[in-house]
């Protein structure tokens, strides 16, 4: 029997422009397919412009007219970041659409940050959270809606409060567990604070699942000299429709989250199928380390201290 694939219906986003990190291939190429497909002005910030240019052109083979672009950004650099946001804000257009997708998984090898962080913290969650920063007042411009990708993996784990940079002792899985849960108690905190403070903003969260994209794919610069057993495994599966999505699927919860009507500020989507591993997107209950408030606001301190990038005072300072 063939496999019935899950879609969406996404409403027409014209006149939007819409920011997707992480879109040169996999789930984020897919995604910013979907968003250019519904008419937005796509906006692809990447590290590799090669890969870039291969992935808006692969865009324009599925939609013909879509309007999407490459800026430069590496996450794992803070002037990087710093240099996005000046070159959006210079451009001064409104941002209606943030989806803060783009991560890395599981270095076997403690690695760093140009700013020494480590990696997929820097990464998964400090370089978006500064990236939200230096785009505030586009954001509030365009009353964005902001979505960021979280994982499976924030299910369980917390905060190494004691050692956020994981430099005693390195574990790649809790490390990259820890990095989710920041991002996505950042997201939810931002939402608190913008309905308290009318920014005008929406955020939420969404997950995947579980799909073979290249997050676990070989990756010399990350020390990983070939796929993981577990990519090979996923793939298997995912191939012949057991349990698992695929990533044309696995984009589907963080465009509904983007983009639907119905999609709640401070909601949580993901796949609706068995262990929410695939199928349709769904609203799901948040992980339970995902429910501190109060950690969240740590979150949000810590971050401000360690990216020098205030969201507060960006807000007191624009009005």
């Amino acid at each position: 029997m063939p496999r019935t694939r899950p879609d969406i219906t996404v409403p027409d986003l014209s006149e939007k422009r819409a920011v997707v990190t992480g879109a040169s291939d996999g789930v984020g190429l897919r995604l910013a397919a979907g968003l250019a497909a519904a008419g937005a002005e796509v906006v692809l910030p990447v590290r590799n412009p090669c890969k870039g240019e291969a992935a808006a052109a692969r865009i324009r083979r599925k939609v013909p007219d879509a309007d999407v672009s490459l800026r430069e950004l590496d996450l794992a650099s803070l002037a990087s970041v710093a240099a996005l946001g000046e070159t959006l804000r210079s451009e001064g257009r409104p941002v209606h659409i943030l989806v803060n997708n783009a991560g890395v998984m599981t270095p076997p090898n403690r690695q760093t940050t140009a700013d020494g962080f480590e990696l997929q913290f820097g990464i998964n969650h400090l370089g978006h959270f500064a990236l939200v920063g230096h785009l505030l007042p586009l954001l509030r411009a365009g009353r964005a809606r902001v979505t960021s990708q979280v994982s499976i993996a924030a299910l369980r784990g917390q905060i190494n409060w004691d050692d956020l940079n994981w430099e005693r002792a390195y574990r790649g899985r809790a490390a990259y567990g820890q990095s989710k849960i920041a991002l996505g108690l950042f997201g939810l905190e931002l939402d608190r604070r913008s309905r308290a403070g009318g920014w005008g903003i929406t955020s939420n969260l969404s997950h995947p699942g579980v799909a073979p994209t290249n997050l676990l794919a070989a990756r010399p610069d990350l020390d990983r000299a070939q796929e993981t057993t577990g990519r090979k495994v996923i793939a298997f599966l995912s191939a012949r429709g057991v349990l698992l999505g695929t990533p044309e699927s696995a984009a589907l919860p963080a465009l509904y989250a983007a983009t639907s009507p119905r999609a709640r500020p401070g909601g949580f989507y993901g796949p609706s199928g068995p262990g929410h591993l695939g199928g349709g997107p769904a609203e799901q209950r948040l992980y339970r380390p995902l429910r501190r408030v109060e950690e969240a606001e740590r979150v949000w301190r810590t971050s401000e201290e360690l990216t020098g990038v205030s969201l507060t005072s960006g807000i007191r300072a624009d009005g």
